[in-house]
Protein backbone atom coordinates (compact mmCIF):
# COMPACT_ATOMS: atom_id res chain seq x y z
CA UNK A 1 0.00 0.00 0.00
CA UNK A 2 1.65 3.33 -1.04
CA UNK A 3 0.45 6.72 0.37
CA UNK A 4 1.38 9.58 -1.75
CA UNK A 5 0.16 13.30 -0.12
CA UNK A 6 -1.07 15.98 -2.26
CA UNK A 7 0.91 19.27 -1.90
CA UNK A 8 -2.17 21.21 -3.01
CA UNK A 9 -3.45 21.33 0.21
CA UNK A 10 -0.29 22.30 1.67
CA UNK A 11 1.24 25.48 2.57
CA UNK A 12 2.76 26.59 -1.20
CA UNK A 13 4.54 29.42 0.59
CA UNK A 14 6.82 26.61 2.41
CA UNK A 15 6.54 23.33 0.32
CA UNK A 16 9.92 21.95 1.60
CA UNK A 17 8.90 22.25 4.85
CA UNK A 18 5.62 21.07 4.06
CA UNK A 19 7.05 17.76 2.59
CA UNK A 20 9.21 17.41 5.40
CA UNK A 21 6.27 16.82 7.70
CA UNK A 22 5.31 13.80 5.58
CA UNK A 23 9.01 11.71 5.62
CA UNK A 24 6.91 8.25 6.04
CA UNK A 25 4.79 8.87 2.57
CA UNK A 26 6.04 6.86 -0.33
CA UNK A 27 5.98 10.00 -2.34
CA UNK A 28 4.93 13.29 -3.45
CA UNK A 29 1.60 13.58 -5.17
CA UNK A 30 2.50 17.22 -6.99
CA UNK A 31 -1.01 17.98 -9.31
CA UNK A 32 -0.24 20.52 -12.11
CA UNK A 33 -2.89 22.20 -13.48
CA UNK A 34 -3.71 24.68 -15.91
CA UNK A 35 -6.98 26.46 -16.42
CA UNK A 36 -8.16 24.64 -19.39
CA UNK A 37 -7.82 21.11 -18.86
CA UNK A 38 -9.67 21.34 -15.42
CA UNK A 39 -10.73 25.06 -14.16
CA UNK A 40 -8.05 25.58 -11.64
CA UNK A 41 -4.30 26.75 -12.18
CA UNK A 42 -1.65 25.46 -10.02
CA UNK A 43 2.32 25.04 -10.12
CA UNK A 44 4.13 24.20 -13.14
CA UNK A 45 7.43 22.94 -14.22
CA UNK A 46 9.94 25.47 -12.25
CA UNK A 47 8.50 24.72 -9.27
CA UNK A 48 8.64 20.78 -10.08
CA UNK A 49 12.61 21.73 -10.73
CA UNK A 50 13.17 23.24 -7.51
CA UNK A 51 11.11 20.44 -6.07
CA UNK A 52 13.42 17.62 -7.03
CA UNK A 53 16.78 20.20 -5.99
CA UNK A 54 14.97 19.93 -1.98
CA UNK A 55 13.53 16.71 -1.87
CA UNK A 56 14.90 13.04 -2.40
CA UNK A 57 10.86 11.46 -2.24
CA UNK A 58 9.74 10.07 -5.25
CA UNK A 59 7.48 13.03 -6.68
CA UNK A 60 4.41 11.76 -8.85
CA UNK A 61 3.29 14.36 -11.22
CA UNK A 62 -0.19 14.78 -11.72
CA UNK A 63 -0.90 16.32 -15.12
CA UNK A 64 -4.30 18.10 -15.24
CA UNK A 65 -3.61 20.22 -18.69
CA UNK A 66 -4.07 20.25 -22.21
CA UNK A 67 -1.72 18.82 -25.09
CA UNK A 68 0.07 16.75 -22.41
CA UNK A 69 1.93 15.16 -25.41
CA UNK A 70 3.99 18.66 -25.49
CA UNK A 71 4.40 19.23 -21.79
CA UNK A 72 4.84 15.77 -20.07
CA UNK A 73 8.23 14.42 -21.57
CA UNK A 74 10.02 17.53 -19.52
CA UNK A 75 8.74 16.45 -16.31
CA UNK A 76 10.46 13.29 -16.87
CA UNK A 77 13.86 15.51 -17.83
CA UNK A 78 13.12 17.64 -14.77
CA UNK A 79 13.87 14.23 -12.51
CA UNK A 80 10.42 13.00 -11.94
CA UNK A 81 9.99 9.95 -11.16
CA UNK A 82 6.30 9.22 -12.35
CA UNK A 83 4.84 11.36 -14.60
CA UNK A 84 0.68 10.88 -15.25
CA UNK A 85 -1.35 12.09 -18.29
CA UNK A 86 -4.63 12.12 -18.53
CA UNK A 87 -5.86 9.94 -21.41
CA UNK A 88 -8.97 12.58 -22.12
CA UNK A 89 -6.14 15.38 -23.29
CA UNK A 90 -3.43 13.46 -25.06
CA UNK A 91 -3.36 12.70 -28.64
CA UNK A 92 -1.52 10.12 -28.96
CA UNK A 93 -0.81 8.36 -25.33
CA UNK A 94 1.45 4.95 -26.22
CA UNK A 95 3.83 7.54 -27.75
CA UNK A 96 3.65 9.51 -25.14
CA UNK A 97 3.96 6.86 -22.24
CA UNK A 98 6.90 5.19 -23.79
CA UNK A 99 8.53 8.82 -24.37
CA UNK A 100 8.48 9.05 -20.64
CA UNK A 101 9.58 5.70 -20.11
CA UNK A 102 12.20 6.32 -22.70
CA UNK A 103 12.97 9.47 -20.06
CA UNK A 104 13.34 7.32 -17.06
CA UNK A 105 9.87 7.95 -15.58
CA UNK A 106 7.04 5.98 -14.82
CA UNK A 107 4.06 6.55 -17.26
CA UNK A 108 0.73 7.05 -15.84
CA UNK A 109 -2.77 6.91 -17.24
CA UNK A 110 -5.65 8.71 -15.51
CA UNK A 111 -8.89 8.85 -16.20
CA UNK A 112 -11.64 11.50 -15.36
CA UNK A 113 -14.88 9.48 -12.81
CA UNK A 114 -16.80 9.34 -16.10
CA UNK A 115 -14.19 7.83 -18.63
CA UNK A 116 -14.43 4.27 -19.02
CA UNK A 117 -11.61 1.87 -18.51
CA UNK A 118 -12.14 -1.05 -20.93
CA UNK A 119 -11.14 0.85 -24.25
CA UNK A 120 -8.31 1.80 -22.76
CA UNK A 121 -6.63 -1.89 -21.48
CA UNK A 122 -4.93 -3.01 -24.23
CA UNK A 123 -2.46 -0.22 -23.43
CA UNK A 124 -1.95 -1.09 -20.33
CA UNK A 125 1.56 -3.22 -20.93
CA UNK A 126 3.18 0.61 -22.31
CA UNK A 127 2.28 1.85 -18.56
CA UNK A 128 3.84 1.69 -15.32
CA UNK A 129 0.32 2.79 -13.33
CA UNK A 130 -3.22 3.76 -13.57
CA UNK A 131 -4.73 6.64 -12.23
CA UNK A 132 -8.78 6.36 -11.49
CA UNK A 133 -10.12 9.98 -10.03
CA UNK A 134 -12.88 9.51 -7.65
CA UNK A 135 -13.75 12.99 -7.55
CA UNK A 136 -14.15 15.41 -10.48
CA UNK A 137 -10.53 16.78 -11.03
CA UNK A 138 -9.60 20.66 -10.92
CA UNK A 139 -10.37 20.97 -6.86
CA UNK A 140 -9.39 19.59 -3.27
CA UNK A 141 -11.04 18.88 -1.14
CA UNK A 142 -13.82 17.17 -3.21
CA UNK A 143 -16.72 14.32 -1.64
CA UNK A 144 -15.40 10.88 -2.52
CA UNK A 145 -17.27 9.46 -5.29
CA UNK A 146 -18.59 5.92 -4.91
CA UNK A 147 -19.83 5.27 -8.33
CA UNK A 148 -16.20 5.18 -9.29
CA UNK A 149 -15.68 2.11 -6.71
CA UNK A 150 -16.79 -0.62 -9.46
CA UNK A 151 -14.48 0.51 -12.14
CA UNK A 152 -11.57 0.66 -9.41
CA UNK A 153 -12.69 -3.64 -9.20
CA UNK A 154 -12.69 -3.38 -12.95
CA UNK A 155 -9.70 -2.20 -13.60
CA UNK A 156 -7.63 -4.53 -11.09
CA UNK A 157 -9.39 -7.54 -12.83
CA UNK A 158 -7.83 -6.09 -16.31
CA UNK A 159 -4.22 -5.70 -14.81
CA UNK A 160 -4.14 -9.02 -13.75
CA UNK A 161 -1.04 -10.04 -12.82
CA UNK A 162 0.85 -6.84 -14.59
CA UNK A 163 2.98 -4.86 -12.03
CA UNK A 164 1.09 -1.90 -12.56
CA UNK A 165 -0.11 0.55 -9.85
CA UNK A 166 -3.66 1.27 -9.08
CA UNK A 167 -3.82 4.60 -7.54
CA UNK A 168 -6.83 6.45 -6.72
CA UNK A 169 -7.40 10.26 -6.40
CA UNK A 170 -10.10 12.37 -5.02
CA UNK A 171 -11.97 12.49 -1.21
CA UNK A 172 -9.25 9.81 0.20
CA UNK A 173 -9.91 9.79 4.00
CA UNK A 174 -9.72 7.20 7.04
CA UNK A 175 -13.45 7.02 5.92
CA UNK A 176 -12.84 6.05 2.09
CA UNK A 177 -9.49 4.61 1.73
CA UNK A 178 -10.84 0.69 2.96
CA UNK A 179 -13.39 1.18 -0.13
CA UNK A 180 -11.06 1.60 -2.64
CA UNK A 181 -8.35 -1.09 -1.22
CA UNK A 182 -10.66 -3.56 -1.44
CA UNK A 183 -11.79 -2.73 -4.73
CA UNK A 184 -8.16 -3.32 -5.40
CA UNK A 185 -6.68 0.04 -5.49
CA UNK A 186 -2.88 0.17 -3.94
CA UNK A 187 -1.65 3.31 -4.26
CA UNK A 188 -3.76 6.81 -2.86
CA UNK A 189 -3.57 10.26 -2.95
CA UNK A 190 -4.52 11.86 -0.24
CA UNK A 191 -4.27 16.01 0.23
CA UNK A 192 -7.14 17.65 3.18
CA UNK A 193 -7.14 14.62 5.07
CA UNK A 194 -3.33 14.59 5.25
CA UNK A 195 -2.63 18.12 5.63
CA UNK A 196 -5.41 19.40 7.78
CA UNK A 197 -4.53 16.46 10.41
CA UNK A 198 -2.68 17.76 13.52
CA UNK A 199 0.03 15.02 12.84
CA UNK A 200 0.17 14.49 9.23
CA UNK A 201 3.15 11.61 9.12
CA UNK A 202 0.41 9.86 11.50
CA UNK A 203 -2.20 10.25 9.14
CA UNK A 204 0.03 8.62 6.48
CA UNK A 205 0.70 5.80 8.97
CA UNK A 206 -2.88 5.68 9.35
CA UNK A 207 -4.30 5.53 5.91
CA UNK A 208 -1.46 2.61 4.94
CA UNK A 209 -3.01 0.47 8.19
CA UNK A 210 -6.44 1.32 6.84
CA UNK A 211 -5.76 0.09 3.29
CA UNK A 212 -3.72 -2.35 4.24
CA UNK A 213 -6.11 -4.05 6.59
CA UNK A 214 -8.78 -3.78 4.00
CA UNK A 215 -6.65 -4.90 0.73
CA UNK A 216 -8.47 -7.17 -1.59
CA UNK A 217 -6.00 -9.26 -3.70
Amino acid sequence: MRITPSILNADFANLRHEIGRIPGADGVHVDVMDNHFVPNLTIGLPVVECLRKVTDQLLDIHLMIEDPDRWAPAYAEAGAESVTFHVEAAHAPIRLARELRARGARASMALKPATPIEPYAEMFDELDMVLLMTVEPGFGGQKFLDLVLPKIRRTRELIGDRPIWLQVDGGVSVETIGRCAEAGADTFVAGSAVYNAPDPDAMVRELRELADSAWCC
